[in-house]
């Protein structure tokens, strides 16, 4: 179940680094490039909701189907164990909120990106016009 998590995070990362490119100013000359490629992931990278939603209810079955460990019930390690498992099951959930949050980003980004190109393009004609 460890890869599924993998390949979240490695999802995650490159939107950020995407966004992160898309963003960072006095990248004229490679912007052009960047909304292109940026453009052509946005929708391979879709699959991340869908993703997100199932390791969201796979979080969900797990912490619905665990046993209980309070009091003195159980023993120290089992203890351990619980506490260890409700840390992985938050952690998880971070990872799906970033996930989301990012790709959110990554498209809000690139569609003003392209707005901004579009209307730099304008300008340039209207002024060739005058």
């Amino acid at each position: 179940m460890a890869l599924e998590w993998v390949v979240l995070g490695y999802a995650a990362g490159a939107e950020a680094v995407m966004v992160l490119l898309l963003t960072i100013p006095g990248l004229d000359g490679l912007r052009k490039g960047l909304i292109a490629v940026t453009r052509n992931l946005l929708k391979p990278f879709m699959s991340v909701v869908p993703f997100c939603l199932f390791l969201l209810m796979d979080i969900y079955w797990k912490y619905e189907t665990r046993p209980d460990c309070e009091g003195e019930s159980c023993s120290p390690t089992e203890h351990l164990r619980h506490q260890k498992s409700i840390m992985k099951s938050q952690r998880n959930a971070l990872l799906i909120g970033a996930a989301l949050i990012f790709y959110w980003l990554l498209y809000s980004v690139t569609h003003l990106v392209v707005k901004i190109e579009q209307l730099k393009q304008r300008v340039e004609r209207l002024k060739i016009k005058e």
